[in-house]
């Protein structure tokens, strides 16, 4: 066997996983044949054994499934995955109720199907330690627990126990484990794992399963007791309202979980197999594994970062500007241990910028997040001042002031020499290109575009921009620097826009343009919806301040005009210079945009009604696909230019980005995926046919295409 070594001692079978030529244990095809022939083995010496004991020689007890595996796989090997599944389930339950007492012993995390090997034990002892987790995350995969996952925890934890544990995902610590009764016995070390596994054994020479128990009930009651019965009247509809139909897995799992409650054990796991089989072989869960997995690793992994050079932590960092952006900046650097100036032009704004933080980290005590004292420690971290002094010594320098070129580059050029030797400055701009900010700096080579998004302390993505003259050194610092403050890094090659801003702005503008078609408002932002975005593309244009939609606007034109050139505005930009200059409507800020934003108290905001009036036309109709389509392969196709033009370098920072960063839909896996999981031919002839309707935004060069092909991953 080449993932499993089994030894058999005093009584006691040792099953140890141990799988060759990988840094993980995991359910790939040459594990499960093995696992069949260990059970087996088990099977034939059950007269000489007085235990199993269940272990893993790496560093982490189990790590799951394989996902490459399933990577390749195609709507016809449903039947044979499923058989494949129920195997594995049928060495679970040989072992299981072979009548010997079964333990488990968790060195380290145990995770989707690592946690259900894990489950198999009917004594589960883990090592101590809060870095360790168990749970099942599959959910967040496009996936369900199912081998045993589903059927398991909701019998040891209840309908409404198991639902967050299964449903959300959530993943917990070997001590709340403990509490959970997940887990049995917490030891300090890896070394008294086998001894606490052995006094088990010695204690309880037979045992099974509760619910092996003729006597067993689900805790908590069955679908059929009244107040689980009350909840499950309501429970689809809240998940559907949670997942727009979009996600399958979560509804799969649900049924699962309620199904199985109402049979036997045995059938239970039949349910779950064939939602599992049906659930891996389609196209969500591929784009879900394929970016929230293997993606999300690539970034983690540094695999855009430099790696001749040597890792960075950041010691003292200035932010300039104590604004919304600023002031965010602050509280993330504080909360993840960085001292903080904060400058502004008056130690009021300095003082305030501080008091977001104070505000943040005040809410969180309150729900007990958050001691007293640690909230002291990290508000300690953040220095507000208006003096320029106080910057000396900072081995980076953010710029978070309001975007304007000239106002950018006479912040640089004061802050600048203050930096401690070797360090280097940054521009938080979403829009203005780097190059032409680091001409206001006396040393280009280490002016670096690192753009953050708003709300700072919720929004996950950090935009590197690699100018002209940036060294690896500073992008390897920046990239060092993000990761630092507990945020998700892609780098990005200059371009007016870069990525996520540039792409951005391909959705707000499509859904501004169907207005101008006389598309009713409400229904825009209702495709934006149903298609998956977060919001519509008329309530992001609202946050985001239409007023600066048009200074970018304005600024794009200047810029073009000094060089010679025109900028051609769409139909989406100039409806909102409309807005803007012909009606005054600005934005959320000024309480007046798409939407009006009454200020009595509880009210909420409303379409503007002169929308209507003003770019309505009687009788239009409208395709609610078209619409969809038009929103979410506006955003593919910029990309797929971005990733031709090399402002993206990467699939994977493009996936991530656009999820992260703009809330594309997570069930496409991201603007990329969303080409490869509908299919390269498919959405190249349906992007010809939305150019021939709607406009050059849908039109792909040769170039363009090429780049989609030569990009498209290899399983």
């Amino acid at each position: 066997m080449k993932t499993i070594r089994y030894e058999l001692q005093d009584g006691i079978a040792t099953i140890t996983f141990d799988e060759a030529g990988s840094p993980v244990n995991t359910m790939c095809t040459q594990w499960q044949q093995d696992l069949v022939d260990v059970t087996a083995r088990v099977i034939q010496d059950r007269d000489t054994i007085r235990g199993i004991v269940l272990a893993s020689a790496k560093s982490t007890f189990f790590a799951g499934a394989d996902l490459k595996g399933m990577m390749r796989l195609q709507p016809a090997d449903a039947p044979r995955l499923y058989r494949e599944i129920e195997q594995n389930k049928k060495c679970f339950r040989s072992l299981e109720t072979l009548g010997k007492p079964v333990v488990t012993c968790l060195n380290g995390s145990a995770l989707g199907g690592g946690w259900e090997v894990a489950l198999m034990g009917h004594c589960r002892v883990a090592v101590d330690s809060p870095k360790i987790q168990f749970g099942l995350p599959e959910i967040t995969l496009g996936l369900i627990p199912g081998a045993s996952g589903i059927t398991k925890m909701t019998r040891l934890l209840g309908l409404v126990g198991a639902q967050p544990y299964i449903l959300d995902s959530k993943l917990f610590n070997p001590r709340e484990a403990m509490e959970l009764g997940l887990v049995h016995q917490l030891v300090p070390d890896a070394a008294a794992l086998r001894p606490a596994a052995l006094a088990f054994i010695a204690a309880n020479p037979e045992a099974h399963h509760l619910w092996d128990d003729k006597s067993y009930r689900i805790p908590g009651g069955g679908p059929d007791h009244p107040t689980i019965a009350g909840l499950l009247a309501v429970a689809p509809a809240v998940l559907k309202q949670k997942t727009r139909g979009l996600y399958p897995a979560p509804e799969y799992a649900l049924a699962a979980m309620v199904e199985g409650a109402r049979v036997d054990f045995d059938t239970a796991l039949r349910i779950e197999s064939r939602y599992l089989a049906r659930l891996a072989v389609g196209t969500v869960a591929k784009n879900m594994i394929n970016t929230f997995f293997f993606n999300m690793n690539a970034i983690r992994s540094g695999q855009s970062r430099p790696a001749s050079v040597q890792k960075y932590a950041p010691q003292k960092v200035g932010v300039l500007g104590a604004g919304m952006m600023g002031a965010g900046i602050a509280y993330v650097q504080a909360s993840r241990g960085v001292a903080t100036v904060l400058k502004d032009v008056t130690i009021a704004r300095a003082d305030a910028g501080k008091a977001y933080s104070a505000g943040l980290t005040q809410a969180r005590v309150e729900k007990g997040r958050l001691s007293a004292c640690d909230q002291t420690a990290l508000l300690s971290r953040i220095t507000p001042t208006e003096k320029l002094q106080d910057l000396a010594g900072c081995d980076l320098i953010i710029e978070a002031v309001y975007e304007n070129r000239e106002l950018k580059g006479r912040v640089t050029r004061e802050a600048e020499p203050l930096l401690a030797a070797g360090g280097f400055f940054a521009s938080n701009t979403s829009t203005l290109p780097i190059t032409g900010l680091a001409e206001a700096s006396a040393r280009p080579e280490k002016y670096v575009g690192i753009h953050f998004f708003s709300p700072v302390d919720r929004m996950k993505l950090v935009e590197i921009i690699r100018g002209k003259q940036t060294d690896d050194e500073t992008i390897a610092r920046a990239f060092d620097y993000v990761q630092t403050i507990g945020k998700i890094p892609i780098v990005v090659n200059d371009a007016r826009g870069f990525f996520t801003s540039r792409v951005f702005g391909t959705f707000v503008m499509e859904g501004a343009a169907m207005v101008g078609e006389g598309i009713p408002a409400a229904v825009v932002e209702q495709a934006g919806i149903q298609a998956g975005m977060p919001v519509g593309p008329l309530a992001v244009l609202d946050e985001t301040a239409l007023s600066l939609s048009v200074h970018v606007l304005d600024q794009t034109r200047a810029d073009l005009r000094a060089v010679g050139g025109t900028y051609i505005a769409t139909p989406g930009e100039l409806l909102v210079e409309r807005m803007v200059k012909e009606f005054d409507r600005n934005g959320r800020a000024a309480e007046a945009g798409f939407y009006d934003y009454p200020q009595q108290p509880g009210a909420k905001k409303i379409l503007w009604l002169q929308l209507k009036t003003l770019f309505g036309t009687p009788g239009i109709g409208w395709d609610m696909q078209d619409l969809k389509d038009r929103l979410l392969y506006r955003q593919a196709v910029e990309t797929a230019r971005c990733l031709s033009e090399n402002v993206l370098t990467t699939v994977h920072e493009a996936n991530i980005g656009s999820i992260f960063g703009i809330g594309f839909p997570g069930w496409t896996g991201g603007a990329m995926q969303f080409i490869y999981g509908t299919g390269i031919d498919a959405f190249l002839a349906r992007a010809e046919t939305l150019a021939t309707r709607f406009g050059p935004g849908f039109v792909l060069t040769a170039k363009v295409k090429d780049t989609i092909r030569r990009h498209q991953p290899s399983w």
